[in-house]
């Protein structure tokens, strides 16, 4: 096997649609909806998985893999343990990005906005609807802590799977964040390199406004 890539020889060139401002619908939530479902549609790999980044408390950048598991009017939910990393980093800056890439169809979204805390009714409600096993996860995890190796951490999920069996609650320090966002940004590939890149921004009256972007 290769032991060196040409890393700079590794390219491709877009050619499957464009994006126009006709195309668009005036609310990039619903606009988002319409790319998600298509990527659903077409079976892509985790179509609802984004980058989300955030900032720690010493201004370092962090980037890492979550699940979308809602998206209303309000924005782009995702849940978690709120003792980890990221919810720390959002505790201190509540400012964050999130970046979808669909590689199948060419395209990409990103998303800048702040994250609000869902009431724990929703939390609640969705936690419901996880496999059992996931759910014993959330309890078994201290999400982020160092630990010696894999025993501490099934000895933990043996022990929440003992003590509450099938009927699995929420923890207490787990649950939903929702990013309101502020920018959107649908990049669909051309070729060339002349990608169409179109950014909705939302104005003090809270409508939208578009504009084009130069790739």
């Amino acid at each position: 096997m290769p032991t060196t890539i040409d890393l700079a020889q590794l390219r491709r060139d877009y050619s499957q649609r464009g994006l126009l401002e006709t195309e668009l619908d005036p609310d990039p939530l619903v606009q988002f909806r319409v790319w998600l479902a298509e990527a659903v549609e077409h079976q892509l790999i985790e179509p609802n998985a984004m980058i989300l980044a955030t900032v720690d408390g010493d201004g370092q950048p962090w980037s890492r893999t979550v699940l979308l598991k809602g998206c209303d009017e309000r924005g782009f939910t995702f849940f978690t343990n709120y003792d980890g990393a990221k919810s720390r980093h959002l505790e201190v800056e509540p400012r964050c990005a999130l970046t979808f890439w669909w590689a199948a169809h060419e395209r990409q979204v990103n998303v800048t906005g702040r994250v609000e805390k869902v009431p724990r009714s929703e939390t609640e409600e969705y936690f419901r609807v996880r496999p059992v096993l996931s759910r014993l996860g959330a309890w078994a995890s201290r999400q982020s802590e160092v630990i010696e190796g894999r025993e501490p951490l099934e000895r933990a999920f043996a022990e929440a799977q003992a003590r509450f069996g099938e009927n699995v609650p929420a923890p207490p320090h787990w649950g939903g964040y929702v990013v309101k966002p502020v920018t959107i940004e649908f990049w669909q590939g051309r070729q060339s390199r002349l990608h169409d890149r179109l950014r909705y921004t939302r104005q003090a009256d809270g409508n939208w406004k578009i504009e084009r972007l130069s790739p």
